[in-house]
């Protein structure tokens, strides 16, 4: 499985269609395609993912809810994250990756390790932020059918249906006693 061809993920999967190879002799395949993220940093982001699936996408991890990406691993140290504002000061930043963290776009470079935090500390801010972006992506979907998560939205019972409603009592019903 790979990252859908949706409008909101275009200028993410041109890079990276762009930066695509086939995978060499001496080089690390990744579902088909050259390894663009180091192995550890490919951990690092299943780590920070729970049991949300990392997408191949090209060659590269890429988290996505909804369809949209949200978050991506490259080289040895970048996480990319998608959120609608910039993620906690406390954060180390990872070199920006034009054109997607060019200012006004909604796209941020942090470093995953963070060396300067404690690493419980690093890792729940970090974890914190990845939720975060998978939220945001998935506000940014125009599919109402499912939630963030991509499970079932179930959607309340109408006021004219059986589901739910009540019923009730006619006349007779509430003046007739009743026997036990």
């Amino acid at each position: 499985m790979t990252l859908l061809n949706l409008p909101q993920n275009s200028v993410l999967l041109d890079l990276l269609r762009e930066q695509g190879e086939p995978p060499r002799p001496t080089g690390l395949a990744y579902e088909g395609w050259e390894l663009h993220t180091h192995p550890d940093l490919v951990e690092r982001l299943e780590e920070l993912a729970g049991d949300w699936p990392v997408l191949p996408t090209f060659g590269v991890p890429v988290l996505a809810a909804k369809g949209i990406a949200a978050v991506l691993a490259l080289g040895t140290n970048s996480l990319l994250v998608r959120l609608p504002e910039a993620p906690p000061e406390a954060l180390a930043p990872a070199a920006p990756r034009p054109p997607l963290t060019d200012p006004g776009q909604d796209w941020y470079a942090v470093s995953a390790w963070q060396s300067e935090l404690h690493s419980t500390e690093s890792a729940r801010l970090l974890s914190e932020v990845v939720r975060h972006a998978l939220s945001y992506a998935a506000g940014l979907s125009s599919d109402t059918t499912t939630d963030w998560r991509g499970r079932p939205v179930q959607t309340p019972p109408t006021a004219g249906g059986k589901a739910g409603a009540k019923r009730k009592k006619g006349k007779a019903e509430q003046r007739r006693p009743r026997h036990s």
